[in-house]
């Protein structure tokens, strides 16, 4: 209790301004205190409401600067695809095996991928990988038959990002160890690519706030027009 005392005493920052994203970004850092390298958060208030077909937020934006994170992939593949997906450094692959090893209770991975015609097999897992947000969909490029460059995609720094009841879309945008430099290129990626992903049906004002902490840390507002949202 004495340590977390400390550490909010020793917070920086004005938490209720609205700040450019580039300031936002050197509050976080410099309050990023904890003894391990903590995960840095965006969170965008949209004005959606998920619960109209015409208002959904989905998609998968490439962070330039990577997530900072060891991204485990499972792929459902068979033959050649499987052997490709392996040189392109996915952690596991399979096809029956996989999908008994998943139904028995393996969740080692982040994320799942699967050749096209793996997804009857697949469809099976849905009340396993669909409420952890992992069942391979062609709209973010997890149903591919290009298999190995979605492996790599993974790999090297694509995320999804959907949003949720109220709105919301976060996400994890990099570590509090990146350059302020890497996490300005980051939080810039993922407001253009929910910009670009806007729904038919969302009116008035699209991007209605932002924020951004750390792990530990506490949050601090952007000026959405600091990024053009």
């Amino acid at each position: 209790m004495t340590k977390q005392t400390k550490r909010i005493k020793a917070r920086t920052g004005d938490r209720e301004a609205n700040l450019s994203f580039a300031e936002a970004i050197k509050a976080v850092k410099e309050n990023a205190t904890a003894k391990f390298d903590e995960s840095i958060e965006i969170a965008v208030n949209l004005g959606v409401d998920p619960r109209h077909a015409d208002q959904q937020v989905r998609g998968v934006v490439n962070l330039p600067s990577g997530t900072g994170r060891d991204v485990r992939v499972a792929v459902f593949a068979k033959d050649a695809k499987a052997a490709e997906a392996l040189a392109a450094g996915a952690d596991i692959v399979g096809a029956e095996d996989l999908y008994e090893k998943i139904n028995g209770g393996f969740m080692d991975f982040d994320r799942v991928i699967a050749s096209p015609d793996m997804m009857a097999l697949v469809g099976r897992l849905g009340k396993v990988l669909g409420p952890r947000g992992l069942m391979p969909n062609p709209k973010v490029g997890t149903v591919t038959p290009n298999v190995a460059q979605a492996v790599k995609d993974a790999k090297g720094g694509a995320i999804e990002f959907r949003v949720e009841k109220a709105g919301i879309v976060h996400g994890g945008i990099g570590k509090a160890s990146f350059t302020q430099e890497a996490l300005e290129a980051n939080v810039k990626a993922y407001v253009d690519a929910l910009s670009r992903a806007r729904p038919s049906g969302a009116k008035g004002t699209y991007v209605k706030k932002i924020s951004l902490s750390s792990t530990m840390g506490p949050g601090f507002k952007i000026d959405p027009a600091s990024l053009n949202a």
